[in-house]
């Protein structure tokens, strides 16, 4: 073969490896993705903010996923005009990275920052439209200095504090984990189930903010209804009413709060969660004592989850105590269950078997009375032979005057009476409860707080932070629960700030989730002076797009709301929503199984690019299905999409000697085959559909393929339409292909194709007629066709004729020009 036809196959063969590195290398080299300043950019701007990564590794398929679906965002929004933020940081602190580095045996900076690089070299690998003058770890002291500043403005403010407080422990983490860390009863970071043990822990008053977290959701307009179901059900807002209760021995008055007020009159028992402080006053002094402290170091061996499960037996102890019911005067026995929570309401509740789950559990298996207080409307219940608790709606009956009142409308009528009779107040409380900050581990943030005899908890100043995180030899958390901080006893005995008298250090480091609370914040500029400059702050954000997976709702999503908000009420920023858009990716599993090496069904997006290159491994993740749906790797075919591609190379470089035609004119197929798409795919990118806007390019490169016969004009203008849009997916052949048509600049800046709306109209559509629902014909119409036709053709039809002979259609549904659905019964 001469050399001449040897470089014309090389040209025409699609070898990613041949040039994707270099554009990957040129483009940060450049600074290509750079933004610019929004106060005085002419163009609009657009914040697409990804969740940033845990450096516990390299980068794994859900990284390759949830951060090519926000980078195809970034770039179509620079080619439609925008000016884009898209920045990439490290959450390095915390659980995730120090697990893994105690797994391998590394001190977790060694193991940490290795992995930033790691990371960050393949995403540059992935041609991720990363800002990089941006970048930041959480780990360093330039920005955990500030994470510390903030705190000291929450404790300021009496947003922060500190007490004792049954707390999640997970043995295996060897840590405490706030409520949002614990999934079905286990440590979200490693499984194990999770127990309760008393810590003195901080928190901060997150419990504050949470009707201000409802209200906020009518921002969160571009949210899924499912992501914020799950907020509205985690922050749980309950209305009804606090009543008071007496101890018949003591006369002590204790408060309960429920949501079934009607219910009153049928409360037989009275349950205190095993931590309540009068459940050891209770029993105090008593020869039961020592069997109640037995039964405690049970209960506190189960989490919450197990605790709050209906349809498992309940940890019990009697306290011999009475509590007297407001309502009837009559005195009900006082019990310890496991079954509720200090965390909840007040830790106390009335039990009304006959109407609640639990508690009907309960009374059935300690021998209780049921007493039924509300019947069904048409039934009559009787306790005896209740097999379940009713708490449905019906009609209030032995409840003295008010028999025959309805609920749960009658309900408000039950709270002015107990208002009246001065035991009973109308009450919102909700299930939201303060965030446990405090973290008994090594590798995280100092929390700057020292400890003086004299002065109690003094904050550190200002001016002396940060407070560095030292080095240790022994990192591992210890069974004690005491930090490994605590042994480093040259850092924890200082002096203090205010006195000038010995004083120790806080030895519990801060939870990772404030670290990620603030961090699109400091993108957004990085002072030397400040955690955020508010100009720039209050410029960029809130953030037009956010990417991220669901499971962090009810975690990282709400804190970082509570964090917003908290800053916007400190006078530091001016809004209070950080992301009224927010995108869910899905997962990526592996024959219905997690990926993982122990399964050996582990594939890594290093293995794809190496074999297929980057484009392949991005086009084939975003072309698996709805970004939103869970994507299973067995079922996708990366050669397919290479495939593609190598085709959408061939045309192109065979091609290229057309692409200097003029304008393109007419309405020919070809014509309006590239303005269909152009049409298409850009509604697809406007919600977030790239699956079926890659469909929509292929069926486009199909066309092309089918007719290169047409004049050069029209290939030209239907090659560039199809490079233009494929760009945001496929960035490396579309550049490459772009500098070899003799295209100047990077297609990234390049314009979004336009169509003409007169090439996108379809002279005929498939109208479908359908019979209560189920296909029974399809008649080709004319686009612009009205109702009136549409329901003559489809009376019409022989077969839909055959479908509703002797039946009555009692609704006609016409949805012009593709559907007609008639409802016959």
């Amino acid at each position: 073969m001469a050399t001449a036809e040897r470089d014309q196959a090389a040209a025409e063969r699609y070898d990613p490896a041949a040039f994707e590195a270099a554009w990957a290398e040129r483009w940060v080299a450049e600074g290509l993705f750079a933004a610019e300043d929004p106060r005085t950019s002419t163009k609009p701007k657009f914040y697409c903010l990804d969740m940033f990564p845990y450096p516990s590794g390299d980068l794994h398929m859900g990284h390759l996923e949830a951060f090519t679906g926000g980078d195809v965002v970034a770039r179509y929004k620079w080619m439609r005009g925008h000016n884009v933020l898209h920045p990439i940081g490290w959450d390095a602190f915390g659980l995730p990275a120090e697990n893994a580095a105690i797994k391998n045996g590394i001190h977790p900076r060694a193991w940490t920052y290795p992995n930033i690089e790691q990371q960050a070299a393949s995403f540059k690998r992935l041609g991720m439209s990363f800002d990089w003058s941006r970048r930041f770890n959480t780990c360093d002291p330039d920005y955990y200095r500030w994470t510390q500043w903030l705190f000291l403005r929450f404790f300021e403010a009496g947003l922060a504090y500190r007490k004792a407080a049954s707390t999640n422990w997970c043995p295996s983490c060897k840590t405490v984990l706030a409520n949002e860390q614990v999934v079905g009863g286990r440590c979200e970071r490693c499984g194990t189930l999770v127990t309760q043990r008393e810590f003195v822990s901080w928190f901060f008053r997150e419990s504050d903010y949470a009707q201000k977290l409802l209200d906020g959701m009518e921002q969160l307009k571009g949210w899924s209804e499912h992501a914020l179901t799950i907020q509205r059900n985690w922050i749980g807002r309950s209305e009804g009413a606090d009543v008071t209760f007496r101890v018949a021995e003591t006369g002590e008055e204790v408060t309960v709060f429920t949501t079934r007020p009607d219910t009153l009159w049928g409360a037989t028992f009275f349950v205190l969660a095993p931590e309540h402080p009068l459940a050891r006053r209770l029993v105090a002094g008593k020869t039961r004592e020592t069997m109640f402290e037995e039964f405690l170091d049970l209960v506190r061996r189960r989490s919450e989850i197990e605790r709050a499960a209906v349809g498992k037996r309940k940890e019990s102890f009697f306290t011999g105590a009475h509590a007297i019911n407001p309502v009837t005067g009559k005195q009900i026995p006082i019990w310890c269950s496991d079954y509720v929570l200090m965390g909840y309401g007040t830790g106390a509740i009335m039990a009304v078997p006959a109407h609640d789950p639990r508690d009907f559990e309960f009374a059935r298996q300690e021998g209780l009375e049921i007493r039924v207080v509300i019947q069904p409307e048409g039934q009559t219940l009787d306790p005896a032979v209740m097999t379940q608790a009713y708490d449905g709606e019906g009609v209030m009956v032995n409840s003295a005057h008010l028999d025959g009142t309805a609920t749960p409308g009658g309900i408000t009528r039950v709270v002015d009476w107990l208002e009246e009779q001065g035991i009973g107040t109308r009450r919102i409380r909700y299930r939201l409860r303060d965030w446990n900050v405090s973290r008994q581990r090594y590798w995280g943030c100092p929390i700057p707080i020292v400890h003086c005899p004299t002065d109690g908890e003094v904050p550190i100043p200002v001016e002396q932070l940060p407070v560095t995180l030292p080095d240790v030899e022994d990192y591992k958390p210890a069974e004690t629960g005491e930090s490994p901080l605590a042994k480093k006893t040259e850092w924890v005995n200082t002096t203090c700030p205010r006195c000038g008298g010995p004083a120790k250090r806080e030895t519990d480091t801060l939870d990772t989730f404030i670290d990620s609370s603030w961090y699109f914040f400091r993108y957004c500029a990085q002072p030397d002076d400040a955690p955020l400059d508010p100009d720039l702050v209050n410029a960029w954000m809130p953030a037009d797009h956010y990417t991220g997976g669901i499971e962090h709702a009810t975690g990282h999503l709400i804190y970082s709301r509570f964090f917003t908000k908290v800053l916007h009420d400190l006078g530091l920023i001016g809004f209070d929503e950080p992301y009224p858009s927010l995108l869910n990716q899905g997962k990526v599993i592996m024959e219905g199984a997690k990926m993982s090496k122990s399964k050996g069904n582990l594939v890594a997006p290093s293995a794809i690019i190496e074999q297929y290159g980057a484009d392949t491994a991005r086009a084939t993740m975003m072309f698996a299905g709805p970004f939103e749906a869970d994507v299973d790797w067995a079922d996708v075919s990366p050669q397919g999409l290479f495939r593609w591609l190598s085709r959408v190379w061939r045309f192109t470089v065979e091609n290229a000697s057309r692409m200097g035609a003029g304008e393109a004119s007419g309405e020919s197929a070809l014509r309006q085959a590239t303005h269909r798409a152009i049409q298409g795919v850009t509604e697809d990118h406007e919600r977030f559909r790239f699956n079926t806007a890659i469909a929509k390019l292929m069926t486009l490169s199909n066309q092309i393929g089918e007719n290169l016969g047409a004049p050069d004009e029209e290939v030209a203008e239907a090659i560039d339409a199809l490079l233009r849009m494929l760009a945001p997916v496929c960035p490396f052949i579309t550049e490459e292909l772009w500098h070899r048509l003799g295209r100047d600049g990077s297609i990234l800046k390049a314009s979004w194709p336009a169509y003409d709306p007169a090439l996108t109209k379809a002279e005929t559509v498939t109208m479908v007629v359908q019979v209560s629902g189920k296909v029974r014909d399809r008649i080709e119409v004319p686009a612009d066709i009205g109702e009136a036709r549409m329901r003559e053709l489809a009376d019409a039809s022989e077969n839909v004729r055959k479908h509703i002979e002797g039946k009555e259609a009692v609704k006609v549904v016409v949805v012009p020009p593709k559907l007609v659905n008639i409802v016959v019964r």
